[in-house]
């Protein structure tokens, strides 16, 4: 198991981390999430030892081989399956060596460990891989210099997948990647053997597969069982919870207190006067509950049109001459809410370009209302701040006839206010910058928004915000996003571009998601050992494996659940005993609740061990069966 034992690091004399501990299993998938700024990556870093503790301990097995996604994206004359295929290193010396060695007891040696390893099936695996990220045949042969750099990403992350590490760390795996690469990516770690710890903003990611979410903040570590709903909302229980603990504390000082001023100076008080003061003295403080603060995004109002407001009749649209989409009928209604689906490549930007006026037909006719006003958002807009200036002045510029205090006002409703107005671009995170470009779009009150990937630089919650934002506006929305939970919030018509036409698509994205990974499995492409009889193998291999783990994982199951009644007991019974209506009922019903306190805790004491017990033998069971597939 991985354990973070007392981590305190530093950077420039200010603690990031401070005494932090936490314990992940062999095989959890871990979602590690956190305020920007709190130190996800640099966590990542120093599990990795790229960076190094200042106090405390990370422990891991020796034998483990750690996984993450290089920051600079490979290149060269090297194509993306002969680049997966060398991130094998195991693999890639032992071919080496097969080809020179000529002692024939090692020579058989290494061909033992190449089939142990499943050398031969490789190439079929790596292409695999690289098909779900996005990859055809034909550009796994072309060379990565002919790539952008957002596609060699994707390629970096296809090879540290296919080398197969006991520890992946990813950091924003979905960042380059559009929405069907993304559906392959949740379902690939879903099904991943080993251990992950995965720092992401993408909450449906969050949700899919991690089984635990480990929350850095405030420079400390907390561990939680499931997904990121069940996060936030354990953690906002226990939050309210601590917060009225406070409450009640501070009504006991004020009473305490006042008794103290009002006695002290009576002689026949004086000596419990002093008891009293050193009692609370004693008092440890409940610091005051650290609840989200929320950062809106409100667009104005706007001059209502009548629908259609964009039709397309036999559009053609394209690039020097040659169409990208042909033969495009439709109609944009005034309260529309589309999402574009489809491969990055098949031309979504291209048709968001089309009706945002930054790309005329080629052919048919483009018909829009004559008072439509579009606001286009597309990450390249981000670049164009000017990084000396600042939200004030940008905003100011894009007003020039409203006057200061108007100005203000509106940036504060994108969250710049106060001080926050005056910071300079260059110093703004990206979300903040993201933010930004919403206000100048906005601005112009569109009945039409255009958003190309708005939520690359935007965290959990901002996201969470311009979804609920999306929701009041009252225009129409065409969304461009590789995360589906933005897509299910915001879209209520998806269409579909494709084959070079954009056409409705006919269910939702449940039905669309299910439709890329049949695609991805129907048409992945096999090598010389992706024969359907291995295929065959594998998938008996593993039924038999689970048959094996079934009653161990059924027990750890079991002692979890345990572990969940006794918690939510113990919880229920501490909220009672913090309200202080309680303490109105015979002193005989608050003794048994206390009592009952203490036998919960005794019997949660006991139901985790023995969850640990039960884990921990999973585990043992898990590394002996990977060290035989291995």
């Amino acid at each position: 198991m991985l354990t973070i034992a007392d981590v305190t690091y530093r950077i420039a004399g200010r603690p990031l981390l401070e005494n932090a501990s936490a314990t992940i299993g062999v095989g959890q998938r871990v979602g590690l999430v956190g305020p920007n700024g709190a130190g996800k990556t640099t966590l990542l870093k120093l599990i990795l030892g790229t960076l190094h503790v200042d106090a405390g301990d990370i422990f891991m097995p020796k034998a483990w081989r750690i996984g993450t996604v290089a920051q600079e994206a490979p290149g060269g004359e090297t194509t993306p399956l002969e680049a997966v295929l060398a991130a094998d290193v195991e693999r890639a010396r032992l071919l080496v060596e097969a080809e020179t060695e000529t002692d024939g007891f090692r020579i058989a040696e290494i061909h033992e460990r190449l089939l142990a390893i499943g050398a031969e099936a490789a190439p079929a695996r790596a292409g695999t891989i690289l098909h779900g990220l996005g990859f055809s045949a034909e550009a796994q042969a072309r060379p990565l210099s002919s790539f952008s750099g957002g596609w060699r990403m994707r390629v970096a992350l296809a090879g540290v997948l296919f080398s197969r590490p006991d520890l992946l760390l990813l950091d924003e795996p979905t960042n380059h990647l559009d929405l069907e690469a993304s559906i392959w990516l949740e379902d690939y770690l879903k099904r991943y053997p080993a251990t992950i710890v995965m720092v992401s903003h993408d909450r449906g990611l969050l949700n899919a597969v991690p089984d635990h979410i480990l929350h850095l903040d405030d420079r400390g570590l907390t561990l939680y069982i499931g997904g990121y709903d069940r996060f936030e909302r354990t953690r906002n229980e226990r939050l309210a919870l601590l917060e009225k603990q406070r409450q009640r504390q501070e009504n006991e000082r004020k009473r305490i207190q006042a008794f103290v001023d009002r006695f002290r100076a009576k002689a026949s008080k004086a000596r419990q006067a002093q008891s009293r003061l050193k009692a609370l003295a004693r008092m440890e403080p409940i610091p005051e509950a650290a609840m989200r603060t929320s950062i809106g995004i409100a667009f104005p109002e706007i001059e209502p049109l009548a629908s259609p407001i964009v039709t397309c009749e036999g559009v053609s649209v394209g690039y020097d001459g040659r169409p990208v989409l042909r033969g495009l009928d439709l109609a944009i209604q005034a309260d529309d809410r589309i999402a574009l689906l489809g491969a990055n490549g098949n031309g979504k930007t291209t048709f968001a370009r089309l009706i945002a006026d930054r790309l005329g037909p080629l052919g048919g006719r483009l018909i829009k209302s004559k008072k439509l006003t579009v606001g286009y958002f597309a990450q390249h807009q981000l670049e164009e701040l000017d990084a000396a200036s600042d939200a004030l002045r940008h905003m100011s510029e894009a007003m020039p006839t409203a006057a200061p205090e108007r100005v203000r006002a509106y940036l504060g409703r994108f969250g710049f206010s106060g001080d926050a107005a005056e910071v300079p671009v260059s110093q703004l995170s990206g979300g903040e910058k993201a933010r930004l470009a919403l206000a100048l779009i906005a601005r112009q009150a569109p009945q039409l928004l255009i958003l190309d990937e708005p939520t690359n630089h935007l965290d959990i919650d901002m996201r969470r915000a311009l979804a609920e934002a999306l929701a009041e506006f009252a225009g129409a929305v065409i969304l461009v996003s590789h995360d589906p939970s933005l897509v299910e919030l915001v879209a209520d018509r998806l269409w579909l571009v494709e084959d070079g036409a954009v056409r409705p698509f006919d269910g939702d994205l449940d039905e669309y998601r299910r439709r890329v990974l049949a695609a991805e499995t129907d048409n992945a492409p096999r090598g010389p050992g992706g024969s359907s009889l291995n295929r065959r193998e594998a998938r008996r291999d593993a039924a038999a494996l689970r048959r094996k783990l079934a009653p161990l994982r059924k027990q750890a199951q079991a002692a979890e659940a345990s572990v969940e009644r006794l918690s939510a007991e113990r919880d229920e019974i501490l909220r009672a005993l913090s309200d202080p209506t309680t303490y109105d009922a015979p002193p005989a019903e608050v003794g048994t609740l206390s009592r009952r306190r203490a036998e919960v805790e005794r019997r949660l004491a006991a139901a985790e061990a023995d969850w640990l017990a039960a884990v921990e033998a999973l585990e043992n069971a898990e590394r002996e069966a990977a060290g035989e597939g291995r």
